[in-house]
């Protein structure tokens, strides 16, 4: 997992340019977007937001606010500010993915795994974007290929995850599963799932799958609800090819989500290729806090009781100042 840090990325005219995307369905999300938009123009920064959304914003196009169309939005710009959950993220990645620029996302949702700010923290964020107070980290994605018989119908790509679910509730999907172009197992299952470590706290998760630090370079394949003595989730070498093959004899067709986004049919016979994506997103870091404690933080996990090296090393030090003083 690589990093970059903030001045890597200035812009070759030296203006600095920020888009900004916003849950314009939320009013909440609408009232922090202007007050973004505002502090980020006093500190002589460009906002751009998208031209579709400006209505909704309340903002109009001037020297320092431009109005731009989604094929456009992203050429110039230092990085882009997301305002929302996971969802509003996911959305910015397709904005971003075959760029350099990183996201910056600042959770107005409910757990935000992929947000490295909260709401509270506005101030101090706007602050480090313009101290260049932060750096990015490449995760890795996913392409995705679809085939029927040997022609490709269609290729996308996820950051989160490529699910193969069954399209009908009342369906099961009969599948044949494999991990660099050997047969692994045959599943009667509602779906498979197949992630990246970043997707590993989404719908991977849902699953059953493992929780995959970031710095892992890894993929993961999930059943699910599978009807098998071997369907356990899989921990694979980043650079194996996953494949799931829906059989022509299956009682139903499938489809194809990544990242809950995109949508493929898959009718029987359909053949799901799933490797490393060619191209990271590169997602925002302003500190260095250990992915432990996100996950302590976003899950509210239990940990009271515990005592750590630091703890431990105080206890030492004690106990050892006590013996020296001791007759």
């Amino acid at each position: 997992m690589s990093e970059t840090t903030a001045d890597s990325r200035q812009a070759a005219d030296g203006v600095r340019r920020i888009l900004l995307l916003a849950h314009t369905g939320r009013e909440g999300a609408i009232s922090v977007a202007r007050q973004t938009i505002s502090a980020l123009r006093a500190h002589g920064l460009i906002v751009r937001v998208l031209a579709e959304e400006a209505a909704d914003l309340g903002v109009e196009a001037a020297p320092d606010l431009e109005l731009v169309a989604e094929t456009e939005a992203v050429a110039g710009c230092e990085l882009v500010v997301v305002l929302g959950g996971d969802g509003t993220i996911l959305r910015a990645a397709e904005l971003t993915h075959g760029t350099t620029t990183p996201l910056l996302g600042v959770n107005l949702g409910h757990v935000g795994f992929l947000a490295e700010a909260e709401s509270e923290d506005l101030e101090s964020t706007i602050d480090a974007i313009v101290a260049r107070r932060y750096t990015s980290e490449d995760r890795l994605t996913i392409d995705v290929a679809v085939y029927r018989g040997k022609e490709l119908v269609a290729s996308t790509w996820a950051l989160n995850e490529a699910s193969v679910e069954k399209a009908a509730r009342q369906r099961m999907l009969e599948v044949v599963v494999e991990v660099d172009g050997r047969p692994l197992s045959r599943w009667g299952c509602d779906g498979v799932v197949c992630a990246t470590p970043t997707g590993s706290t989404a719908y991977n998760f849902s699953a059953g799958g493992p929780v995959v630090w970031p710095g892992v370079n890894a993929l993961l394949m999930v059943p699910i609800s599978a009807h098998a003595l071997f369907a356990r989730p899989m921990v694979v070498a980043p650079d194996s090819v996953l494949a799931v093959e829906v059989l022509a004899q299956t009682t139903g067709a499938g489809v194809l989500w990544c990242d809950g986004r995109r949508t493929v049919e898959l009718p029987p016979g359909a053949r799901i290729e799933v490797r490393r994506g060619r191209c990271p997103v590169h997602l925002v870091r302003l500190h260095r806090a250990p992915f432990t404690d996100r996950l302590v933080a976003k899950f509210d996990l239990p940990v009271e009781g515990w005592r750590g090296s630091s703890e431990r090393r105080r206890g030492n030090k004690h106990a050892a100042s006590h013996k020296a003083e001791s007759p």
